[in-house]
């Protein structure tokens, strides 16, 4: 019996549609460690923060990470973002914090989701309050979360909030602080200062984004702009550094590029290809965190393609990457011309 194509396309959808739904049944199975590990270890929810170390910092030259002439501050307007295009609840955390006289900014992934003219699922604050100034400024609407980097969740007008402090250190497994590595570049004025300095901090060039939406004023220290407009993923500094201090970050950039399909720059791309075991180093919780962020918000599909493509669903999933490729073998092979013997 000779099957259409158009069968065959629907079985082989229908085949993904089931691996999918098997990886994320799997997932759900260890829901209950992943809350449970939430709570004792406080990951965050989907920060795009190192909270890691970053001693390594202090190898390369401040100059590296410093080069002025790349810095720049646009019109929000200019991208078509607008001040009434936030959430109420992050727009109520703002309009507070600067009516007591502390400087608010939108940062990270929802900065770089309101560029691309997409919703953000969540979004993220940050001000020159201290921790202890942001619980009492919200006190029972907030909850202090996190070991190694302290941020605040904060509860309004029926949403969350999650809001960090520039004067947070970061702290290592022993509790000590540690050092980011960047002094004040010379001539700097001190809020330029703080933002450039808390970029060091995060994981891709894209997620380093500031957010001021009662300026217009969009803040970029570090080709963050160019690299949207590029579609390219990019550690803020060097992959394979980045990628040591924080493997959680190999996983975190191939879902960005996944949902967004986005591409990965060559240097990031080689230091996923040679650093993707480390992954095994995660601890469960936050493993199982990071994966069903991935597998979320309907990018199971290119999620599945990337991890398979870089060798990641052989160590996490091997059933499934075995299918994958058969599959993949399958359709190279039907496609293949045919050598007809009389």
């Amino acid at each position: 019996m000779t099957i259409s194509s158009k069968t065959k396309h629907f079985i082989s959808y229908y085949r993904i549609s089931r691996l999918q739904t098997l990886l994320l049944n799997s997932q759900q199975r260890f829901n209950h460690t992943l809350v449970g590990d939430v709570e004792k270890n406080g990951y965050s929810r989907d920060s795009d923060l190192d909270s890691g170390t970053n001693t390594s910092l202090n190898s390369f030259h401040k100059d590296v990470y410093c080069d002025k002439s790349q810095w720049r501050v646009v019109d929000s307007r200019f991208y078509g973002v607008y001040g009434n295009h936030i959430s109420i609840p992050s727009s109520t955390v703002l309009s507070i914090l600067r009516n007591k006289g502390f400087k608010a900014y939108l940062v990270g992934g929802c900065v770089r989701d309101l560029l691309l003219g997409r919703i953000p699922k969540d979004y993220d604050v940050i001000t020159s309050a201290t921790l202890s100034e942001i619980k009492k400024t919200f006190k029972k609407k907030s909850r202090a979360v996190g070991r190694r980097f302290p941020i605040c969740h904060v509860y309004i007008k029926g949403g969350m909030v999650e809001v960090s402090s520039f004067s947070t250190v970061a702290k290592d497994a022993h509790g000590m602080e540690t050092v980011s590595g960047s002094n004040e570049p010379t001539g700097c004025g001190i809020d330029d200062f703080f933002r450039w300095q808390n970029c060091l901090r995060r994981d891709f060039t894209i997620n380093s984004l500031f957010y001021d939406p009662s300026a217009n004023k969009i803040y970029d220290y570090i080709n963050g702009m160019r690299d949207l407009k590029s579609w390219k993923v990019q550690t803020v500094v060097p992959a394979h550094l980045s990628f040591k201090e924080d493997c959680a970050r190999i996983l975190r950039g191939l879902r960005i590029a996944a949902r967004l399909g986005m591409s990965f720059s060559e240097e990031t791309a080689a230091a996923i290809n040679s650093l993707y075991l480390s992954i095994l180093d995660l601890d469960k919780g936050r493993l199982m965190m990071e994966m069903d962020y991935m597998f979320s918000y309907g990018a199971a599909a290119s999620s599945l393609s990337l991890l398979n493509k870089f060798k990641i669903l052989d160590i996490l999933h091997p059933f499934q990457a075995t299918y994958l490729s058969n599959q993949a073998h399958d359709q190279t092979a039907q496609s293949s011309p045919m050598l007809i013997v009389s």
